[in-house]
């Protein structure tokens, strides 16, 4: 099988003379060889050819190095060539200048330009004069050991092999290069040359005072590709994305009308499922907005990988030069920043940074921070919250609340703070101190000799996914005396109904210890009644939503009434939350729900309080409902 030939040298010849650009010419391509060259070639083969065969011959043709030449007459022209080069992604290696070549700038002046351009290029400084002083032009044109000299008259033979020689020494620095600065997957820039790029970026930015915007690209949900599909099908993903990006950004594309050209090669890997993509010089900021969106619409169609049709849904965040900052480090973290915030409102969505978003993101990475050893420190409590019979007015149970109050944040809200800890996995520790410290307070009060009929705990849904959940259930019931029929499990709807094959498995292990089970925030997961029939559940809770608009809305009226009747013909309880208001708990009444909770009877206590709150639930336990409720809320 024949071998492919090597890629032609790319090289570029300045010189003024256009019978110096022709000797060049004759000497780098073959097609152009003069008839003296020939016959010296020719002279060449008889004398240091020995024997050797017609098809030898043939074959050390076959094998001569390919020069792709570019030939300008002045410097200008050829720092313009150098940057259309790169431009095109299709760099020169070697670039022979003339010292002088009037009436334009020289070459020193013109190699200075070009290394700027192009760091790796190879520069070969042509002079017939013999005051030219390498070291000086050397500290113009650094480094020394990329800059080469060549003296006028030149024999051919030191034309060719300088420039495969050259060309040699680029290739494999090219190569090394290629492997330290560029993503060995995607072929894109990697981490470390994309800033390097976007530091050039930014210095022609400033230099020419011109807006520029970096997009930060994240896939949504990449991971749950590489865990369900494996990371064979993940990097093949990858690869697709990186071919739409340059496709999407191809060099004869703008951004808007008469915006300059986003360019395939102003796309950089960061990291697993993360991309950069450098908008220089656009006029406004829809500019970077058209773009972004035309990203998303691009890689949301839908991909074919082996036997799976994928969508994926990129999130984009944006940030401005100079508007979001004006250095590398700066504009990255707000982009990134931005783009965390896109994601938040929802797949396949773009934003723009804001200032606001660095308050919140300081606040939420401080609130990481000192989640991090709280529970060491002893800053968590639960706080309990009664649940009452709706018929009889008497406390059927509490629900277990956790709070946390630090000394630099004060007190946190849960809502800001539970989704901190489940990012993070600190959910899983603190669930457990959650579920202990509950059960030894209830079994504390039950030793007391004051009554607590049922103490509900909230499950996290990475404790209930994990599979040795009941076995940690059973071992604090077991470690704290309570009786398993007094503890209720608490989990959202919205986790049973993510994965229903294991919830039913879940659900039913935790049954089979004899814990009673709820779903909380009923109504808000789309399940339906036909369904819950499968999961071995005690109670529904209906989730406050209905609660705040039972009076105003007619559907959350039925809704509600719907969700009690239901209930009672499965023989579940219901346990209506957020009963703030006399007209919701009559509407409860009215329809014979079960339980409920809320501000209206009490708010969330601490253990002492709720102490005296139950104790004096006990001593009214002889009155009517009306006189128990009285007594109880005042």
């Amino acid at each position: 099988m024949q071998k492919s030939k090597r890629p032609a040298i790319r090289v570029l010849v300045a010189d003024d003379e256009a019978q110096i650009r022709d000797a060049y010419r004759e000497i780098l391509l073959e097609a152009g060889m003069s008839g003296e060259t020939a016959v010296f070639r020719n002279l060449r083969d008889r004398l240091f050819t020995k024997s050797a065969s017609d098809q030898a011959v043939k074959q050390l043709a076959a094998r001569s190095t390919v020069f792709a030449p570019v030939f300008c007459g002045g410097a200008e022209a050829a720092v313009a060539a150098v940057r259309d080069a790169i431009a095109a992604d299709d760099p020169f290696a070697v670039v022979f200048l003339d010292m002088r070549m009037p009436p334009g700038p020289d070459g020193v002046w013109a190699a200075a330009r070009i290394r700027e351009l192009d760091p790796a290029i190879e520069i070969v400084i042509c002079t017939a004069y013999s005051d030219v002083d390498p070291a000086e032009i050397g500290s113009i044109v650094p480094p020394e050991e990329k800059l080469s000299y060549l003296q006028k008259p030149f024999h051919p033979h030191e034309i060719r092999q300088m420039t495969i020689s050259l060309a040699s020494k680029w290739r494999a620095e090219h190569r090394i290069v290629k492997l330290a600065y560029f993503d060995a997957l995607t072929g894109l820039p990697n981490r470390e040359q994309s800033r390097s790029r976007l530091a050039g970026a930014l210095a022609a930015a400033k230099s020419d005072r011109q807006m520029l915007a970096i997009l930060y690209l994240d896939l949504d949900n990449f991971k749950r590709v590489n865990d369900t599909l494996g990371h064979a099908v993940g990097d093949e993903l990858l690869s697709l994305v990186a071919s739409r990006l340059r496709h999407s950004l191809r060099s004869d594309d703008t951004a808007g009308p008469d915006a300059p050209a986003a360019r395939s090669n102003h796309i950089g890997r960061l990291g697993g499922d993360e991309f950069i993509v450098m908008l220089p010089n656009i006029r406004s900021p829809e500019d970077a907005s058209a773009v972004a969106g035309r990203l998303i619409a691009e890689l949301q169609a839908p991909m074919r990988i082996a036997l799976h049709t994928l969508v994926i849904t990129p999130s984009i965040g944006i940030s401005l030069y100079p508007a979001d900052g004006v250095d590398v480090d700066t504009l990255l973290r707000n982009a990134d920043l931005a783009m965390y915030f896109a994601k938040r409102r929802g797949a396949g969505m773009w934003a723009f940074f804001d200032a606001a978003m660095n308050v919140a993101a300081l606040r939420r990475f401080t609130m990481e921070s000192r989640l991090r050893g709280a529970l060491e420190r002893g800053e968590f409590s639960l706080y309990y919250q009664p649940q009452f019979d709706v018929s009889t007015g008497a406390v059927s149970g509490v629900e277990a609340l956790l709070r946390w109050t630090n000394d630099e944040l004060g007190s946190v809200a849960p809502i800001d703070f539970i989704p901190v800890a489940e990012e993070t996995g600190l959910i899983l520790t603190i669930g457990e101190w959650v579920l202990r410290t509950a059960c030894r307070q209830a079994k504390a009060w039950l030793d007391e000799g004051i009554p607590v009929a049922r103490m509900a705990v909230n499950v996290s849904g990475q404790q209930f996914v994990l599979k040795d959940f009941p076995d940690t259930v059973a071992s604090i019931i077991e470690e704290t005396g309570i009786k398993a029929s007094m503890l209720e499990l608490e989990i959202t709807e919205s986790v049973v109904m993510k994965d229903e094959a294991w919830a039913e498995i879940g659900l039913r292990q935790l049954k089979e210890l004899g814990v009673l089970l709820a779903i909380d925030d009923f109504g808000t997961g789309y399940s339906s009644f036909g369904r819950l029939r499968h999961f071995a559940v005690d109670r529904l809770k209906i989730d406050q939503s209905f609660m705040t608009s039972l009076i105003d809305c007619s559907d959350d009226r039925a809704i509600a009434a719907a969700i009690i009747a239901m209930s009672r013909s499965l023989r579940i309880s219901v346990t209506a939350e957020g009963v703030e208001t006399f007209p919701q708990l009559l509407f409860l009444q009215e329809h014979a729900c079960h339980e409920a909770q809320g501000f209206l009877f009490s708010r969330a206590l601490p253990a002492a309080e709720a102490r005296k709150l139950l104790k004096r639930a006990a001593e009214t336990a002889d009155g009517t409902r009306t006189q128990r409720l009285r007594s109880l809320i005042g």
